[in-house]
């Protein structure tokens, strides 16, 4: 078979528009897509939601992939192991409550999960504006390619409707800052200084709605609740995603 470029490029774009379409609307958009992000798409698209995943990076995994300062490590305590056996995610106790995990294989794990589970990956598109008409509900996202913010180009966007928007976005909590800007209601209370102990709880219990239509999690949470930052502790951000995803399904 001789190979032609042009039937190679109409493949690559042919399937991502279509795709694009029919992402238009979905269920539930996720934006960010770090450990916390991924595992809460990926529930969420188990149990037969339309779940797109919009990351502004190129790659997915946010702060995972670097574990602590570049060492390809990352710790999970106890409480959140179950996780990492339930994404096929190797880990070795370290110490009493303390199990140590490859950065690159968790991300690895995480994505290939969601891919398998149905989510559908927005790479390199960001979020630049939030949709929220006169019954005060988050129901849609302003998107636009990340090299366009990057470079300062003046282009339109375009907009996608969902039911639900999960912020993942780490702590910039981008989607949480548009709405109290724009829409007030919500207060941004900012990240605290590093204190794991106290961080890895609140992540959790900061996993919540905030404003109608929109959920965060991850450090996004504790960025909008004034939580703390834990460093490259990974549980929290695990456990913050599942509460997010089983938050939304009992809306659904």
């Amino acid at each position: 078979m001789t190979l032609d470029e042009v039937t190679i490029s109409r493949a690559i774009i042919t399937d991502h528009l279509n795709t694009l379409v029919q992402y238009m609307e979905m269920d539930v958009a996720v934006i960010g897509a770090g450990p916390s992000g991924l595992v809460c798409a990926t529930i969420l698209a188990e149990k037969g939601l339309k779940v797109g995943l919009i990351e502004k990076k190129l790659s997915v995994g946010g702060g995972m992939w670097g574990g602590g300062m570049m060492f390809p490590r990352i710790v999970v305590q106890q409480g959140a192991k179950r996780l990492l056996d339930r994404f096929g995610i190797r880990s070795s106790e370290f110490s009493p409550g303390y199990y140590t995990a490859r950065s690159i294989e968790a991300v690895a794990k995480l994505a290939a999960a969601a891919s398998d589970a149905g989510v559908e990956f927005f790479n390199l598109t960001t979020v630049e504006d939030v949709m929220v008409k006169g019954d005060g509900l988050l129901s849609g996202l302003v998107i636009n390619w990340q090299p366009v913010e990057a470079t300062g180009l003046h282009v339109d966007p375009l907009t996608v409707r969902c039911r639900m928007t999960v912020d993942a976005t780490g702590h910039d909590a981008i989607i949480a800052h548009y709405v109290s800007k724009k829409c007030g209601g919500l207060e941004i209370k900012g990240e605290g200084t590093m204190w794991a102990d106290n961080a890895e709880a609140a992540v959790v219990a900061h996993t919540k709605e905030v404003y109608p239509g929109l959920y965060v999690c991850g450090m996004a949470a504790n960025a909008v609740m004034g939580g703390n930052r834990m460093g490259p502790v990974f549980g929290g951000m695990l456990l913050s995603g599942e509460s997010a995803a089983e938050q939304i399904l009992s809306r659904f």
